[in-house]
């Protein structure tokens, strides 16, 4: 409790302090009511900015938006430039020069000033850095996001065939690309204009926008298991606590927002980076993340981290089912898309005033993303964040074992139980509930636990992307129009990567059913099919495909929080009857609404085999094992009336001794370098990945420290590793 109240604390720190670096730019200049009334007791004494290519639409835009909000409008073209210089802009252009014009122009910006208006900029001013920090001191930058194409027809229309600073060779399109990161680093929010929007519908989404901005109270998220209102949660807070106090999983209060189709046209024409940030800024509230610093965490997290250049591929493999690449990351797994993204956010919303320790229980695939997307933080926030990894001795494959126990210093530390995942996911668990443990860490060490696993929201909401990405890839390709629908396949553990598929559905994406794919650890399958989730004399059983070997799945609360329609009483109620009985059963009104949005099935481990090994033959392509299983249930339970997305969750050479097992490979090696070779061999260079190879081969025989399954010897590894990482700084 000690532990939960001085984390809420430090980030409502942290938020008030956005929140005042905010509000001299423009975020508190009126009231929501006002807004949405367009009724005002006084002007606001703040500006609106609004920035965008030449051609966006912003002097219109700003009329309308003047208008609603009865505030004054300048143009700066019109009534701070011409004015200034006395002729027009194009005759200063031709007297001075392209390669002037800029500081002449920014010049002019420098020396007006202005309170309570609708601004127009130039498309050029966001390129002079004095007159950009000027005008931002005066207000909120709304950037008017339209779409190149749109840009390039006004242009024509308006018959414009040359802007400041193109010289000649330099084409339109060129220059209009060239200019658009710089005010990709002055945003204060984005408007992101749909294809064909009008400007009555720009002008709407502005005010949206300018509501959003201010009214940072409605982006709350409560518990899954919240029966009444509490105190406020914001995306700060839920990052860093992990886990609701109640012992439930944090969701935003009013759900997921819904973008219009137009708006997912426009975003299916962008890189994944793009893809990812266009998505994000709509989940996270600016107070908690601005977008400036949202988007160079995703250039961090994507742009050199993946040995992919589209990050998350779609391959058609064949008729009518596509794989979903999620494997080209640093560890090789679907786990990188999260877990490079969100360590940086974590920190991101950690004050300074306290040390954390990030908690975490792996079947595989988690342990080495986290291990390596938190120590590849910045020095400063490395010696204030540390990461502890619980991964069952012989329940993860050899290979995934290498990449956890190569990390053992700095910040981050691996160590292996003698149980089950569900063993080190309920140690955790039941940490994060010892209020006396947990006041004891804070009061002796000023530390505070957290958790890295798909509970915490922020590893969640990155997720999102990639199933909206894959649906963008086929619309991009002309495989559908938007509105066709698609269905998922996912192979399915903790219901992580299945959750996140919901929510792209609800953000718009047609998804029409998401299949859930299980090895013989069939809980979920058998939840799904007959609403009854029992662990009573169910034992976990080794499998080919240890990332999906879980018996209780975390993500469900989320889940059944949703199809109930958010009945936090009655996931409180079903998920302590799971804790205390093993089991908990649904009435059948709820598992007809489950079977509406979901599908399951399972796959044995001979099967999975066999269907390596027929893939490859028919179409050259080696899985591994969980795309395996999701392919073997995608063929049972598809009915092939629309495109179908397997998600190709980890890279087939993580598996390798299953994998050429399943290819009947003879004399299959013991060295993973080997096995590595080995499988280079049948599948092409092309198909390996390389920096899993050299994660082999710098391995080694990696020694490790494996601990007994006992929770109080858990307990005493968590605090050596506080003392050792945090006792010297205190």
């Amino acid at each position: 409790m000690i532990a939960a109240i001085l984390g809420q604390l430090l980030a409502k720190v942290r938020r008030l302090k956005s929140h005042m670096f905010f509000a001299p730019c423009g975020f508190s200049f009126f009231t929501a009511a006002q807004l949405s009334s367009n009724q005002f007791s006084k002007p606001p004494d703040r500006n609106i900015l609004l920035m965008g290519l030449p051609g966006a639409g912003k002097t219109c835009v700003g009329r309308v938006v003047g208008y609603k909000l009865r505030m004054p409008v300048i143009d700066i073209d019109d009534d701070v430039l011409e004015k200034t210089w006395g002729m027009s802009v194009a005759d200063k252009l031709s007297e001075v020069g392209g390669d002037h014009f800029i500081e002449e122009e920014g010049k002019a910006v420098c020396g007006f000033t202005a309170t309570g208006s609708v601004i127009s900029l130039t498309g050029s001013n966001p390129l002079h850095r004095d007159a950009m920090q000027h005008l931002k001191r005066s207000g909120v930058i709304v950037y008017l996001d339209v779409d190149t194409e749109d840009i390039m027809q006004r242009l024509g229309r308006m018959k414009v065939n040359r802007i400041v600073g193109q010289n000649s060779g330099v084409s339109m399109r060129d220059i209009l690309q060239y200019r658009k990161p710089f005010y990709e680093e002055w945003l204060d929010a984005r408007v992101l204009c749909g294809t064909g929007d009008s400007i009555e519908d720009v002008a709407d989404k502005v005010m949206k926008t300018l509501l959003r901005l201010e009214d940072s109270e409605s982006e709350t998220f409560i518990s899954t298991r919240s029966q009444r209102s509490s105190d406020p949660k914001f995306f700060s807070d839920v990052v860093i606590e992990g886990l609701a106090p109640d012992g439930g999983l944090y969701i935003p209060k009013k759900g997921i927002p819904k973008l219009e189709p137009s708006e997912w046209l426009r975003i299916s024409s962008m890189p994944y980076d793009m893809r990812a940030v266009t998505i994000l800024e709509n989940c996270i509230h600016p107070l908690d993340v601005s977008p400036v610093e949202l988007s160079k965490m995703v250039s961090r997290a994507y742009s050199q981290n993946f040995a992919n250049q589209s990050v998350v591929p779609l391959k058609h493999l064949t008729d009518h089912q596509y794989l979903l690449e999620l494997f080209h990351g640093p560890t090789a797994s679907f786990k990188d898309l999260a877990l490079q993204l969100m360590p940086q956010l974590f920190a991101h919303c950690l004050p300074q005033m306290c040390n954390y320790l990030i908690l975490v229980a792996t079947s595989g695939d988690t342990g080495s993303a986290v291990l390596n997307g938190f120590g590849n933080l910045k020095d400063s926030d490395r010696d204030r964040i540390g990461v502890l990894v619980f991964f069952p001795e012989n329940g993860v494959s050899e290979i995934q074992k290498l990449q956890m126990t190569g990390f053992q210093g700095g910040n981050a530390k691996s160590i292996s139980v003698l149980s089950d995942f569900d063993f080190c996911q309920r140690s955790i668990k039941q940490m994060f509930g010892d209020s006396s443990l947990i006041g004891h860490f804070a009061v002796e060490y000023a530390t505070i636990l957290s958790t890295a696993n798909s509970i915490n929201w922020a590893r969640l909401l990155p997720q999102v992307a990639y199933h909206c990405s894959a649906y963008m890839d086929l619309l991009k390709n002309g495989i559908l129009s938007f509105g066709d629908p698609i269905d998922v396949c996912i192979p399915t553990g903790n219901f992580g990567n299945a959750m996140s598929a919901l929510y792209a559905k609800q953000m718009g994406i047609p998804i029409r059913k998401v299949i859930c794919a299980s090895n013989h650890n069939c809980v979920i399958s058998d939840f799904i099919t007959s609403g009854e989730y029992d662990l009573r004399d169910r034992k976990l059983l080794v499998s080919n495909s240890p990332a999906i070997d879980i018996l209780k799945s975390s993500n469900l609360e989320r889940f059944i929080h949703h199809v109930s329609g958010g009945d936090g009483s009655l996931v409180r109620d079903l998920f302590l009857s799971l804790e205390r009985d093993g089991f908990f059963k649904v009435s059948e009104t709820l598992r007809q609404k489950i079977n509406l949005e979901v599908q399951a099935g399972w796959c044995s481990e001979d099967d999975c085999l066999t269907a390596i090994r027929e893939v490859h033959k028919s179409t050259g392509y080696i899985m591994d094992t969980h795309t395996a299983i999701g392919k073997v249930v995608a063929d049972r339970l598809h009915d092939r009336s629309c495109p179908l997305v397997i998600c190709s969750t980890a890279h087939h050479g993580k598996f390798a001794p299953a994998v050429l097992r399943a290819l009947q490979c003879q004399n299959i090696p013991q060295d993973p370098v080997k096995q590595l070779d080995e499988l280079c061999s049948i599948g092409g260079q092309e198909q390996m990945h390389g920096t899993l190879i050299n994660c082999m081969r710098r391995a080694g025989n990696n020694q490790h420290e494996v601990c007994q399954a006992d929770y109080s010897k858990l307990t005493d590894q968590v605090e050596n590793m506080i003392q050792d990482l945090f006792l010297k700084v205190r």
